[in-house]
Parts: C-alpha cells; structure tokens; sequence
C-alpha cells in the first residue's frame, strides 16, 4: 500500500519542463500515395512525406534538409527551408513537411526550386562560423555536405567574419561543448532534449538577430545547467555547434596558430578538472586520444631543423 502511495506522489517526468518548440501542424498523410517525382513513379506508405518521395527515387539525397531528422520524431520545423521542391499543386513547398499526396507531381530540378534552396542554403552559411578547418565536425557536418552538393564556393550573402559578433565557446561542461557561432537553430537539439530524452535543459530564447539556444533554468553555461551529459543534443547536431567534449579536436586540420578558440575569440573554460567519462568505453577512448595528442604535442614543441632555403 505504501508503495502504490510513493507512486502516486511522483510527478510526471515534464511536470517541470517546456517541450520542444516546433510549432508545425503535424505533416503525416493520411494514406498510402503514388506520385511523381522527377518524371519517376514512386509509391509511399501513409504518413510519409515528400522528402520521403524524393528518397525514395534518389537515396544520395541531393535535396539537403537540415533541419530534419528522419531517424527519430525530431522536426521538421520547415525553418531552413533547404528541401524546396516545386509541386504541381501547390507551387513551391518545403519537401521536409509537406505530405505526401497521391497523383502530385514533384520536381526537384525545377528552376524555381533550385534558386530557392540556394538561396536559403546562403542564408544559413551567411550567419555561421565557416571555418571548418578548426571544427571537430569537419568531414561529417550536413551543412558542409549540403554545400559541397550545391556547388557552393562563394555564399551570396557573404559570411559571418566579424569576430565582435560571435558568442563565445561554452567550454565548462566536462563533456560538451556548444559553440553557437555554428548553430543553424535547426531545433533538433531541443526537441531531443526535451521530447525524447525529457531532461529539460535546452531551450530557443531570444528574437530575430538574438535567437539562440538556452537553457530552461536560466543558466548561463552548460556547467551550471541541468543537464546530465546525455549527449544526445550532440548526436543530433547537424554542424559543429553542440559537440562531445571529447572529440571537439577530433577533425580539425592543424595549422600553426589556427584553433577553434582563436577563430572566435573568448571561451567560458572549465573551472575545475574535467569530471571522469559517461561510460566506460568512452573513458579507454579518451585516455588513447589523451595520449596522442600528448604526443603531437610534444613532436611539435621540438624546434625545427633548419633550411638552407630559409631567408
């Protein structure tokens, strides 16, 4: 009888926290459809959606959408605006939440559809830290795939080079780090923490220009927030902008006085020693990569050899 009480008393795990913030209305068919898609016939299962259909008939996936999740019921919020397709019906739609319908006709090459994800794919590079060489995603970022399939040398917008206006790294957490300089405010962070992991930690806060990801509590940094090292924000990152502490440095390509902390300028670093890893495997990985990177370190403190060719 006690124990029936104690349950009783239990609040629900969400009692406390807000869910995520995609505000979509739900974008599932209701019925299995047959459509076109590029002049291909292609048939769907009820609740798949157009970028459903485009996979179907093209499993490289050459219409990016970034702030889409398909291995989970993360998203789409429809905000990057990166999956546009043309439609017979009704013109030009985000292929991440349209639902499928049957007899539509679908082209991803259309003109119109092409413009206009290049458009929002420069939007997106415009306000982020393109320098992927100092980035522990680098290699395995969507939005770097994303541009290397579009083709992209030169974003029409321009890029985000004003070291003024970049956040700093919060590196307090022992084992992530956010670097929203990178975020794309994709949501998928939050939905994953809030929706699927239910720890309410994360949160969209601000407006416009200052939109940026937060912390329920209030917290200023990762170290005094609420969260329990899950990783699963870092998991679902589409950039470099939530990463394990442990491979921030995993990918980048050294050079001379060229770090991610430097590229931005100001990072919140750790008060006190980085706190023992969230399992045992990731504890043997980090003591390897600890002592490799010791070693770099100390073959690159040597002086070098001297040129003859030097001035």
């Amino acid at each position: 009888m006690s124990s029936q009480s104690e349950a009783d008393e239990v609040p629900p795990l969400t009692e406390d926290i807000a869910p995520g913030t995609a505000t979509d209305p739900a974008v599932d068919s209701d019925a299995p459809a047959t459509l076109t898609v590029d002049g291909e016939t292609v048939s769907v299962d009820a609740g798949a959606t157009l970028l459903d259909a485009v996979e179907a008939v093209d499993p490289d996936e050459t219409v990016p959408a970034l702030c889409h999740y398909g291995r989970e019921d993360i998203g789409p919020r429809s905000t990057c605006r990166t999956c546009m397709v043309e439609t017979d019906a009704h013109g030009l739609v985000p292929a991440c939440s349209t639902p499928a319908e049957d007899g539509l006709a679908v082209d991803t090459a259309a003109d119109r559809a092409v413009e206009s994800r290049d458009v929002n794919l420069d939007m997106v590079l415009s306000n982020h830290n393109l320098r992927c060489t100092t980035c522990g995603k680098n290699g395995r970022c969507e939005l770097q795939d994303a541009s290397i399939d579009a083709g992209v040398e030169e974003p029409r917008y321009g890029v985000l080079d004003d070291r003024d206006a970049y956040e700093p790294i919060d590196d307090t957490s022992s084992f992530i780090q956010i670097d929203r300089n990178k975020c794309i405010l994709c949501n998928r962070c939050v939905e994953a923490c809030n929706d699927v992991q239910v720890e309410g930690v994360l949160r969209v806060e601000g407006s416009g220009a200052d939109t940026r990801i937060g912390f329920q509590s209030g917290a200023e940094t990762m170290a005094d927030s609420t969260c329990v090292s899950c990783g699963h924000c870092a998991t679902v990152c589409p950039t470099g902008a939530i990463v394990e502490s442990d491979i921030v440095d995993v990918a980048t390509i050294q050079l001379p006085g060229f770090t991610q902390t430097n590229s931005v300028g100001q990072t919140y670093e750790r008060e006190s020693e980085r706190e023992g890893p969230m399992t045992p495997k990731k504890g043997d990985e980090r003591a390897d990569r600890d002592r490799s990177r010791e070693a770099e370190r100390n073959r690159g403190s040597r002086d070098p050899e001297p040129r003859e060719d030097w001035p």
